[in-house]
């Protein structure tokens, strides 16, 4: 087989079946051509198991980056998935921070945001973590390892695996213009 037929490894820093979807379908969709299989590797974020703003966010996500390549060597890319919260003028928001590499390139971008019920909002302001909160309020079980609280908010129309797939998508583009994205790590 050669490079482009051989399999292809997608190392993901959770062993949430969304995150790794989500980087499986974002990457195979930038590289059709390319046959690529993706796993997960539970690796500490070294922030808040709620990170509670935007930067808190991505430091978790580029945390998980760096100890998934210390722990995975032979992967094609190494990507991370950190959900976070902030608080803004008109509540409190839900997004998520996505970091792709490839041994020497870095490619980042976050979700789109949306705002949480006050019920919600509440319990995750008190230190309860997002994914526990939306069980506890929509009597769910484990609803982050499907369609989070995107998918309960809209009802299923968008899930957690199709808001965090775009965001691959667009942390994908320093690997498909190369020539515009210098290397980084």
């Amino acid at each position: 087989m050669n490079a482009t037929t051989s399999v292809q490894k997608i190392a993901v820093a959770s062993l949430n079946p969304v995150k790794i979807r989500a980087a499986q379908q974002g990457i195979s969709e930038i590289f059709p051509e390319r046959r690529f299989q993706a796993g997960g590797l539970a690796v500490p974020s070294g922030v808040s198991d709620q990170p509670m703003n935007d930067a808190e966010t991505y430091q978790g996500a580029y945390n998980r980056l760096v100890r998934l390549r210390e722990a995975v060597s032979d992967a094609r890319f190494w990507v991370a998935i950190e959900g976070g919260v902030e608080e803004l003028d008109h509540g409190l928001s839900a997004f998520a921070w996505i970091l792709i590499s490839d041994g020497k390139r870095l490619g980042r971008s976050r979700t789109g945001s949306f705002f949480l019920p006050s019920e919600v909002s509440e319990m995750v302001r008190s230190g309860v973590e997002l994914g526990h909160a939306n069980d506890a309020v929509f009597s769910k079980h484990n609803s982050k390892q499907s369609g989070g609280a995107i998918g309960i908010l809209t009802h299923g129309v968008l899930d957690r695996t199709g808001l965090y797939r775009h965001a691959v998508l667009l942390a994908m583009v320093p690997f498909i213009n190369e020539d515009l994205f210098h290397p980084v790590l």
